[in-house]
C-alpha cells in the first residue's frame, strides 16, 4: 500500500477541525445546505454510476448527499466528526436505507482502505477544510480504482492577485471556523496520477467549482 503517516501538524489541525464541526453539527444543515446543495447534488448525479458500483464520500458530514445516491450503489461515507456522523445515521434511518450504506469515522489524511477499493470517490467541500489538501488528494487517488472517477466540489483561491492576497490574509482567521480561503485549484487539478476531465462552476454565483478527474496509471 502507498500510504504513509500524517505529519504532526496535520494531526493537530485535524483535531481542531473535529472540534469545530462537533460544535457546528446541530446547525450545519440550516446554515450551509441552502447554499451548497446544488453543487453537492450535481456532483453525485454527474458520477457515471452503475449498479453495484462502490462509492466513497470523503467528508460525508450530516449525510446531506445520501438521498441522491441510487440504491443500487454501495456507498461508504467517512468523516472526522462523530457528531456529524450521528446526524448522518439518523438521516439514513429516516430514509429507510439500512442496507448499502456504511458510515465510518476517519481522517481523510489517512484513509483506512486498501488500494483501488472504490469505483468512484467524491469529496464535497472538504479540500478547503483539511490541513494538507495535497495529501488528501493523494489518498483519494490511492483508494480509487484505475479508470475510476474522482470528483471534488470546493471553493478555491482567486486567480486575481488582489483577491488572492486577501484570501491568504484571512485564512488564519477562517481556519478557526473550519475552512481556508486560498487553496489553489491546481492542488486538485494537478494531482499526479489523475487526468482532468472537466471543471464547471456551481452554487451561488458560481463561486464554487465541481472538478471531475479520472484515475490513470
Amino acid at each position: 500500500m502507498e500510504r504513509s503517516s500524517a505529519a504532526p501538524s496535520a494531526i493537530h489541525e485535524s483535531h481542531q477541525v473535529e472540534r469545530v464541526y462537533a460544535a457546528l453539527a446541530r446547525v450545519y444543515d440550516g446554515f450551509f445546505d441552502w447554499a451548497l446543495r446544488p453543487g453537492r447534488r450535481e456532483a453525485v448525479v454527474s458520477l457515471p454510476l452503475r449498479p453495484g458500483d462502490r462509492v466513497l464520500e470523503v467528508g460525508v458530514g450530516t449525510g446531506l448527499s445520501l438521498p441522491v445516491y441510487p440504491r443500487e450503489c454501495k456507498v461508504t461515507g467517512v468523516d472526522i466528526s462523530e457528531a456529524m456522523l450521528e446526524r448522518a445515521r439518523r438521516r439514513l434511518k429516516q430514509l429507510g436505507r439500512v442496507d448499502g450504506v456504511e458510515l465510518l469515522r476517519m481522517d481523510a489524511h489517512r484513509l483506512e482502505f486498501e488500494d483501488e477499493q472504490f469505483d468512484h470517490v467524491l469529496a464535497p467541500y472538504v479540500i478547503s477544510v483539511v490541513a494538507d489538501p495535497a495529501r488528501v488528494m493523494q489518498e483519494m487517488r490511492r483508494v480509487c480504482r484505475q479508470g475510476g472517477t474522482l470528483s471534488v466540489v470546493n471553493h478555491f483561491g482567486s486567480s486575481w492577485k488582489p483577491l488572492a492576497w486577501a484570501g491568504r490574509q484571512l485564512t488564519p482567521l477562517t481556519r478557526w471556523v473550519g475552512f481556508r480561503l486560498g487553496v489553489p485549484i491546481e492542488t486538485v487539478t494537478s494531482t499526479p496520477g489523475l487526468e482532468l476531465l472537466s471543471v464547471r462552476r456551481v452554487n451561488l454565483c458560481g463561486m464554487w467549482r465541481l472538478i471531475q478527474l479520472r484515475r490513470v496509471g
